[in-house]
């Protein structure tokens, strides 16, 4: 198998556990820093090309930052555009980053989520914040990740000046209900191919109700409930994607997810776990082009 990885460098933990994995099972890979590619969009001859060359593979891994995922998912679907197998599609890697429409996503599946509340003018707040049921409240800007802009506030007032700011920028947010009995905690369970193959759990340091690795907590593998291994294998199938971090919280009412990732990172849960993360990703890629060969002997 040709594998590109679509990745900034290939020193990032997961980029390089991924080059290890398949390198082990006899592949050749190759890392592409996506943000260099640019595309040709001609009619019945549409092309990637990278440095003024035209990429060919068989498959290829989207690692695309949350920041990039504009252009990144534009790469994706060019090559989707010439038949190359992704890890996760372009529209499904779209529907996670938007956190907006990806609680919008699950709403319409039996998965649990805390309550959640969104307005565009400043005055429909109060009414916003009756809905959710605070405070406390959790403001959370959709553009965040691994924990920045998320903000925790205690009151009414508060809640009302947080959000302002965050308006006065332009910048749109959701309100969530605070789960106070999650004590800082949340597990991360990773899913691949329908199935979660690791968990861990999340946390924080004491002085975060955050337990994000990058804000100092730490992590331990967890056992899983089933209904926590159900919710985290239909969050990632409502997005059409194949693999994918599901975040939970064991709240009194249950568990309830708090988002999907479709790029997450392997290092603290194949840390936490010991589980061949990398490696459960690049068997599955290659059962699936099996798959895809089967069905176009089959249809000949």
């Amino acid at each position: 198998m040709k594998l590109g990885i679509l990745s900034r460098g290939p020193g990032l933990y997961s980029t390089r556990r991924l080059i290890e994995a398949a390198q082990q099972r006899g592949h050749d890979v190759r890392v592409i820093d996506y943000l260099r590619c640019y595309m040709d969009i001609t009619s019945r001859h549409p092309q990637v090309l990278y440095r003024g060359e035209s990429l060919d593979f068989d498959a290829v891994v989207p690692r695309i930052a949350s920041r990039r995922t504009f252009y990144g998912t534009s790469v994706v679907r060019q090559f989707e555009m010439i038949g190359v197998y992704t890890a996760n599609e372009s529209q499904a890697i779209s529907r996670s980053r938007d956190k907006l429409r990806s609680l919008q996503i699950l709403s319409r599946t039996d998965v649990q989520m805390p309550r959640t509340g969104f307005a565009e003018e400043t005055q429909d707040i109060d009414g916003v914040i009756e809905a959710v049921g605070g405070p406390p409240l959790v403001v959370k800007l959709l553009q965040g990740t691994q924990g920045v802009g998320v903000v925790l506030v205690e009151s009414k007032s508060a809640a009302r000046s947080v959000i302002d700011a965050f308006r006065q920028l332009e910048a749109h947010i959701l309100i969530q209900e605070y789960i106070k009995e999650a004590n800082g905690r949340d597990i991360r369970c990773l899913v691949v191919g329908g199935e979660v193959v690791a968990a861990m759990e999340r946390v924080s340091d004491g002085t975060e109700f955050r337990a994000n690795l990058h804000l100092g907590g730490t992590v331990h593998e967890v056992e899983l409930t089933p209904t926590e291994i159900d919710y985290a294998v239909k969050a990632t199938e409502a997005h059409g994607l194949e693999s994918a971090g599901v975040d939970i919280l064991r709240s009194n009412r249950g568990p309830l997810v708090l988002e999907v990732n479709s790029s997450p990172g392997f290092e603290g849960i194949e840390t936490a776990t010991r589980v061949d993360v990398a490696g459960l990703m690049v068997d599955h890629i290659v059962n699936q082009l099996e798959i895809i060969k089967s069905n176009r002997r089959t249809s000949i």
